[in-house]
């Protein structure tokens, strides 16, 4: 009886797919980007207690294993139900896509349990190998976590801007599998990626520990966890905004609706202003109440003042990506990524010795990563519709004809919501040991 009044909910089965995956995506995310990062904070804090022999690097390095196995165990199980929704959700997608960009998606599982197998030997060798293989152990958990999220973002690229095969009456010929992988968009994308992951569990873990700091700031564990993941936060929040200017400049090339669409772009101009804040009306095609700075645009976007930037009145309507979301997901973006590098050179200058105020706004600025990356996936997917491979395949065609999808829509939620909720009770009881760590 509870979804019987689900029929007349005012969403097609097209639209609960895209929200399904919308969910589970931004679900998965975090935990991605966790494992890509977590394992090298963990690493090096092992290479610190092997090269000082200094015990509070050992305890450093246990803690972040064991979150490291948490979120690892969480991310597995919805990165499995994320696969299964590609193949249920999206047979064309499936379809079309399997013998060109199908190479990415099976190294990424042989990445997977390359990761699982040495963090297992990480986890309960440390006294049954050597030192050393123990630790190499711990650096292959890193490359492998890296590993993973390298061959998904490449099918990702992939489906931004689509290589590697001919089209001859609608299907896909002359497949040239490594030509897909590594698409016009894959170096920017995955460099980005992989930035913003350290970049976002660097920023969260610095947060963490600037707060026990704030309580106690002669704790040697807290004042160690301090500075690993203060340079880790510090290299990594310098250098994402040359990747991405990289990556914008990548998109001005390849995919210049989504470029007008993440600028509020309505109309082809030259000299093209960059706009800071503001709301995209695309029925009056204004960006209203935006700050303009002349030639901004065309100045980043291909670092010629005066270059042409294409508006989405070139493109046909029914090919524009909802403007409103993508421009104010970029804007959130890229807000938090600056702030994040304001704060990464007030860390380098104050790090011996922060004062209160610097360890406050550390732990306000604590979720802004993870913010920047939940809106930055915004970007890429919402700025890529109405196509689900950009140019080729639309979305509404990709979508499986099965009806009722309202109905796993609320069921996988609810599965998210009960694993959030498993997740944040763990880690708060490592937070909680963590507060009495010396």
């Amino acid at each position: 009886m509870a979804l019987a009044g689900l029929e007349e909910w005012p969403m097609s089965d097209l639209d609960f797919a895209r929200a399904q995956m919308a969910v589970s995506l931004g679900f998965h995310i975090v935990f991605a980007a966790i494992g890509v990062s977590l394992p090298a904070l963990m690493t090096i804090a092992e290479w610190r207690h092997l090269r000082t022999g200094d015990e509070v690097y050992l305890d450093l390095a246990r803690r972040w294993a064991k979150g490291t196995s948490i979120l690892f165990a969480v991310g597995a199980v919805s990165g499995t139900v994320l696969s299964f929704e590609l193949g249920l959700l999206w047979p064309r997608f499936m379809e079309f896509s399997g013998a060109i960009i199908g190479m990415p998606f099976s190294l990424e599982g042989f990445a997977f349990f390359t990761e699982a197998i040495f963090l297992g030997i990480y986890l309960y060798g440390r006294n049954r190998v050597s030192p050393r293989l123990h630790f190499a152990s711990a650096v292959a958990v890193s490359v492998s976590g890296a590993a993973s999220a390298f061959f998904v973002v490449l099918a990702n690229a992939w489906m931004n801007t689509p290589a590697g095969f001919q089209l001859r009456g609608g299907v896909p010929v002359d497949v040239r599998p490594l030509r897909a992988m590594f698409s016009p968009n894959a170096a920017s994308e995955v460099i980005h990626v992989l930035l913003s992951s350290y970049l976002a569990t660097a920023a969260a873990m610095l947060a963490i520990h600037a707060f026990f700091l704030l309580r106690n700031r002669e704790s040697r564990f807290h004042r160690a966890a301090f500075s690993i993941a203060g340079w880790v936060f510090a290299v990594s929040a310098l250098l994402q905004p040359i990747s991405g200017d990289f990556s914008a400049r990548k998109v001005a090339q390849n995919q210049p609706a989504k470029l007008a669409a993440m600028e509020g772009q309505f109309r082809t101009e030259t000299g093209a202003p960059l706009r800071i804040g503001g709301f995209p009306d695309p029925a009056t095609r204004t960006t209203h109440f935006a700050l303009e700075i002349p030639h901004g645009l065309s100045l980043l976007a291909f670092h010629d003042p005066g270059a042409r930037v294409l508006g989405l009145e070139n493109f046909p309507e029914r090919d524009w990506p909802d403007t409103r979301v993508v421009h104010v997901a970029f804007q959130i973006m890229v807000g938090c990524g600056s702030v994040l590098a304001l704060f990464a050179v007030a860390w380098l200058v104050k790090r011996r010795e922060p004062p209160r105020w610097l360890l406050k706004l550390l732990v306000a600025c604590g979720p802004l990563g993870f913010l920047a990356i939940e809106a930055g996936w915004t970007v890429t997917e919402a700025g890529r519709q109405p196509w689900t491979i950009y140019g080729i395949v639309r979305t509404s065609e990709a979508v499986t004809q099965v009806s009722g999808l309202r109905t796993p829509f609320f069921l996988f939620t609810a599965l998210y919501v009960l694993l959030g909720s498993v997740v944040a009770a763990l880690l708060t009881q490592q937070f909680v040991r963590s507060a009495h760590a010396d």
